[in-house]
C-alpha cells in the first residue's frame, strides 16, 4: 500500500475521507457533492487527480485491513501481538491505536491488557479515583533503577531512590524518589530529536506498581 502524502494544513484522515466519499455518492436521495467541494472538505487544492488518487488509496487500505481483520478473527492472540500490545500501550499508545496497527478489535487489545496484568490508563472522569493496581504489581519493595507504574500520573516510571524509613511512620509504607517518563510532542518542542521527557516525583509504594511480570511475555522493559 503507498503511504498518502499530506501537508501539514491538509485534513486527509480516514474519517474525514469516508466523509467525502459518502457525500460523493450519497445513498439516501440528496445530491453529490462536486469534486471541488471535496477538495475543500479534505483542505486541498483544486486537483481532481489527486482526489482521485487519495480515495482510491483510501479504499485500497479499508480492503487491506479488512482482509487482515478477517484473517485473525477467531485466533488467539500471538506472543508477538501480546508483546507488542503491552510494550506500545505503557508506552502511551491508546487501546484503539493499537488495534489498529495490529488489525485486531478494541476489545481485543484491552483483554490481553487485564489478562497479563498491565495497569491501565484513567479517562480524565476515572481520574478523580485512586487507581486499583493489577495484583501482579502490588508490591512495597522496588529496587533503584527498576522500571515501575506511577498510578498518580498514570504514566511509567523508574526508581531513583528509597527514602528515609521515617515516611513509613507516615505513610505506612515506603517511599521512593521516582523519575516519570511522558511523551513529548517534537513539534512543539527546540528539540526536535526528543521523543521522551519527564519530572521527578515523591511516591509512596501503594501509587507505584511492579512491571517485572511482564517480562515473561518478552517484554523489553528498557523500551518503556
Amino acid at each position: 500500500m503507498r503511504k498518502v502524502k499530506k501537508q501539514k494544513h491538509e485534513n486527509i484522515t480516514d474519517t474525514n475521507l469516508q466523509r467525502v466519499t459518502d457525500m460523493l455518492a450519497p445513498t439516501n436521495g440528496q445530491s453529490p457533492i462536486t469534486k471541488k467541494e471535496a477538495c475543500e472538505i479534505l483542505n486541498i487544492a483544486y486537483n481532481t487527480a489527486r482526489l482521485t488518487r487519495l480515495l482510491a488509496d483510501f479504499e485500497e487500505r479499508k480492503e487491506y485491513v479488512a482482509k487482515r481483520k478477517s484473517a485473525n478473527r477467531g485466533k488467539s492472540a500471538t506472543k508477538g501481538e501480546i508483546n507488542e500490545a503491552i510494550t506500545n500501550y505503557l508506552q502511551g499508545d491508546s487501546v484503539a491505536e493499537i488495534a489498529k496497527y495490529l488489525y485486531r478489535s478494541p476489545a481485543f487489545v484491552k483483554a490481553i491488557i487485564d489478562r497479563v496484568g498491565v495497569p491501565t490508563r484513567r479517562t480524565k472522569e476515572e481520574s478523580r479515583w485512586p487507581l486499583l493496581l493489577p495484583d501482579q504489581c502490588v508490591s512495597e519493595d522496588f529496587e533503584v533503577g527498576e522500571k515501575v507504574w506511577c498510578a498518580t500520573y498514570d504514566a511509567p516510571a523508574e526508581v531513583d531512590a528509597r527514602l528515609e524509613d521515617s515516611y513509613i511512620e507516615k505513610y505506612g509504607v515506603p517511599c521512593y524518589k521516582v523519575y516519570i517518563f511522558e511523551k513529548v510532542n517534537a513539534s512543539e518542542t527546540w528539540f526536535p530529536g526528543i521523543e521522551t521527557g519527564g519530572f521527578t516525583a515523591y511516591q509512596p509504594a501503594y501509587d507505584l506498581g511492579k512491571l517485572s511480570h511482564l517480562k515473561e511475555y518478552g517484554v523489553n522493559l528498557g523500551r518503556v
